[in-house]
């Protein structure tokens, strides 16, 4: 698939606003912009693996199309919801476990980058990441 790869971040757009709405202090805001994040993405079927490398962590997320599970963001945030493909979209809905309120976010592919699209109370962010 289109998302198979080795991604790493090249700029923002609204960002720190974003991060500001979900709660994150000014300071891990401020690092967050420039985390150097890099992201591999392997497709198998409806299993996705992604290993994503930051200044700040390393993690694995393995998960299947359409089975909820639990994530963890940088911050402490906690999460649990579904990926599922829309179209040629990686259409992610997420739940907050400490407050209940949505995340949304979509990854797709435009002019040969992989564009992150988050959604959470109104501010929509982008993360612009490049094939390496």
């Amino acid at each position: 698939m289109a998302f198979d790869g080795t991604w790493k971040v090249d700029r923002n757009e609204n960002y720190d606003k974003f991060m500001e709405k979900l709660g994150v202090n000014v300071v891990k805001r401020k690092l967050a912009a420039h985390d150097n994040l890099k992201v591999i993405i392997t497709q198998e079927g409806n299993k996705f693996t992604i290993k994503e490398t930051s200044a700040f962590r390393s993690i694995e997320i393995v998960f299947d199309l359409g089975v909820t599970f639990n994530y963890c963001m940088a911050d402490g945030t906690e999460l649990t919801g579904t990926w599922n493909i829309e179209g040629n979209k990686l259409v992610g809905r997420f739940t907050r476990v400490d407050n209940g309120k949505e995340l949304n976010t979509v990854r797709e592919i435009i002019g040969g980058e992989l564009v992150h699209t988050y959604l959470y109370e109104g501010v929509e962010a982008k993360r612009i990441f490049k094939k390496e």
